[in-house]
């Protein structure tokens, strides 16, 4: 059967009551053909995160209505896999605390401070480099942050793709991670391609339908907008962790205030919207975006040192790369699919930005 995580604010929620709670699913579960697997309960934070094994998303809510009345605000389905991966467990801690009547409780957050890493796509290192070289600089790449990740506690993410998603309990070692990976990444492999890091924090189920998908979407922003050699890192973990920040990381750093981060998310959230359709141009941004286009520009560049037209051209590049490596398409096709209306014109701008024909990146695939 599927699993399911799905989420609960409860006001003033305490890690007893959860505990209560959790023990009514247990009694019911079987009503419902659902096992409920184990739960994480952020009493600051005032969330519910419960993991269940059932037939359907209806069966989760019918049981948990049923056992206590504490309906879900949202249900996602996840993997085990990934689940572990990002929180440590899939099951109820191994050493819990029992309560006078007898009851396992525990508080365990499921708050999790993720480290994006992005490296120069491995297609394009092969064209530079050549398969034997490339691979080389890959593997090296990976020993650096593998080595790391482990050094300061943090769990690598599976998930598809050549970069990594570390998560973390600690903001402070999700920094501390990030800024011996940058040390070590720039001494080795500093002439050697592109490289970008991000860090981002969050909880696994709010509005995306993939485990934290808010949080690592933001990250991925983050990256995009990030320096060379730069580690982007989002208000809210600044936030967690200012002692760490001093001036002679002042360099490596892009730091953004809440302010940054609303209009980052209105301006990509246009983006991922609206990349494909070749008719949208400035004056959509900026009704979207409810700003003149002279506003628009400036903050744009100043948060992106893009202007709104190149931030879009940039963004359709990047999307129409995916577009190639995940169906056999035709230039013409990809044309049209990432929002260009003239072929010569993507594969002007694709050579110049990726050196190398949108053709030749095509035969690397095959």
């Amino acid at each position: 059967m599927p699993i399911y995580m799905d989420v609960h604010i409860v006001p003033g929620v305490k890690a007893k009551d959860v505990a209560t709670a959790h023990k009514k699913d247990l009694l019911r579960q079987q009503e419902f053909g659902c096992t409920a697997m184990t739960y994480w309960v952020d009493e600051e934070r005032e969330t519910i995160f419960c993991l269940i094994d059932a037939p359907d998303k209806d069966a989760v809510k019918e049981m948990h209505r049923n056992a206590h009345g504490l309906i879900p605000h949202k249900i996602i389905e996840v993997s085990k896999t990934v689940v572990r991966s990002f929180l440590g467990r899939i099951y109820d801690p191994e050493s819990v605390e029992i309560s006078e009547e007898g009851l396992p409780v525990f508080s365990d957050s499921s708050f999790r401070i993720l480290l994006l890493t992005k490296i120069t796509d491995p297609n394009l290192l092969h064209f530079q480099f050549g398969i034997e070289k490339a691979n080389q600089l890959l593997d090296s790449h990976n020993k650096i942050i593998r080595k790391n990740l482990l050094q300061h506690g943090g769990r690598e993410v599976e998930h598809e793709g050549n970069n990594f998603i570390i998560s973390f309990s600690s903001s402070a070692k999700a920094l501390a991670c990030a800024f011996d990976i940058h040390q070590e990444m720039q001494k080795s492999h500093a002439e050697d391609f592109t490289f970008k890091m991000s860090i981002n924090a969050g909880e696994p189920v709010q509005s995306s339908n993939e485990l934290f998908g808010d949080t690592i979407g933001f990250a991925n922003i983050m990256c995009f907008i990030a320096a060379n050699y730069q580690i982007a890192v989002a208000s809210a973990v600044k936030e967690l962790v200012a002692k760490d920040f001093s001036h002679n990381n002042s360099k490596k750093l892009l730091t953004l205030t809440p302010q940054d981060e609303k209009l980052l998310k209105l301006l990509f959230g246009e983006l991922e919207e609206k990349w494909q359709n070749a008719h949208f141009h400035l004056a959509d941004y900026c009704k979207a975006t409810a700003m003149s286009a002279s506003q628009l520009y400036r903050k744009t560049v100043a948060l992106t040192g893009l202007s709104p037209n190149i931030l879009l051209k940039e963004f359709r590049l990047e999307r129409a790369k995916d577009l190639m490596r995940k169906q056999a398409y035709n230039i013409a096709q990809i044309t049209f699919d990432s929002g260009f209306t003239s072929a010569s014109y993507f594969t002007k701008c694709f050579k110049k930005k990726f050196g190398l024909l949108p053709m030749t990146y095509l035969e690397l695939l095959h």
